[in-house]
């Protein structure tokens, strides 16, 4: 794996992980809806098939677990064909600190699956979670990662044992668990021979792509960037372009919005925002952040407060 692409990855990391278990019995089906968040699903004991985004069936044996990057809708069952419960329908138990119970009718010990949602410090339209495919599959990769069963097995452990700060564990080893998920991907399940993946292992480009996604926030220059590659303006110009598919002033903009989207989810106000990313007024900024976005910031700003706002509290 290319310099690069390692610099990349340290920089994808989750802020938070939610973490939860059941035992069904069958027959069973749960239906998970799509979340900005992504999900995760680790099949401990007994039988289940998960129903991808695309409407196919995939079957997990246990020790099996699937990561689904980008938060997809998706439906988990003991077997296909079966009419799904959704999952908000489900009542919830606390267990300890971060893990609750799902409360399934007849609970069946044979059966036990864990259950995560994982929030990465960035959102899903970042460039390297576009890339992977709906649904990652442990058993698929543990062949070339070994460590990912041991994993798994220490984080089922540490959900068993109920005990005082499982939750800041639990959220260390997930951390480990997706960043090895997503390096034997890289490593080993990816294939791609062309686009931005492959713009990143290219010495000098992938320096480039990592310096702007180290500091998005930054507002790069062409010059700054062919001096980073080593290059003059013009040919770095084009051959980024032919690397990655579109202009560095394109691709800078769009890390820029990407940076201010996440910000707005952690509730930063607009103005601030638009004055950290260098511009001279709040509309200016919300001009290009809806260009790139496709929606204002206000929207997202929005968003965020009715999420955190206690119920029955009108918005001011």
């Amino acid at each position: 794996m290319s310099d690069a692409l390692t610099e990349m990855m340290r920089g994808l990391r989750l802020d938070g992980v939610d973490y939860g278990r059941c035992q069904p019995s069958a027959p069973w089906a749960t239906a998970f809806p799509m979340k900005d968040e992504a999900q995760f699903h680790f099949l401990a004991a007994g039988k289940a098939f998960v129903q991808t985004p695309d409407g196919d069936w995939m079957e997990m044996h246990p020790g099996d677990a699937v990561l689904l990057p980008r938060g997809d809708a998706h439906v988990l069952a003991s077997e296909p064909g079966i009419t799904p419960t959704p999952v908000e329908c489900m009542t919830r138990r606390p267990v300890c600190d971060g893990i609750v119970d799902l409360q399934c009718p007849c609970a069946d010990s044979k059966n036990l699956l864990f259950f995560a949602v994982m929030r990465f410090n960035v959102d899903k339209r970042h460039p390297l979670l576009q890339l992977m495919p709906n649904v990652m599959r442990t058993s698929d990769l543990s062949v070339s990662e070994p460590s990912i069963p041991a994993l798994l097995d220490a984080m089922v452990r540490e959900v068993d044992m109920n005990r005082v700060g499982a939750g800041g564990i639990l959220a260390r080893l997930a951390d480990v668990l997706t960043a090895t998920i997503i390096r034997a991907w890289v490593e080993h399940g990816c294939g791609d021979s062309s686009g931005w993946l492959t713009a990143v292992r290219n010495p000098e480009v992938g320096r480039v792509l990592a310096a702007i996604h180290l500091d998005p926030a930054h507002d790069w220059t062409v010059e700054e960037l062919a001096r980073k590659m080593g290059a003059s303006r013009s040919g770095f110009a084009e051959r980024f372009a032919k690397a990655v598919g579109e202009t560095p002033a394109r691709y800078v903009a769009r890390m820029r919005m990407h940076q201010a989207h996440q910000w707005l989810r952690e509730g930063r106000r607009v103005a601030a925002i638009a004055e950290r990313l260098g511009y001279e007024s709040e509309a200016s900024f919300s001009r290009a952040f809806k260009r790139i976005i496709g929606a204002p910031p206000v929207t997202f700003r929005m968003r965020t407060l009715d999420a955190t706002r206690p119920r029955g509290q009108l918005a001011s």
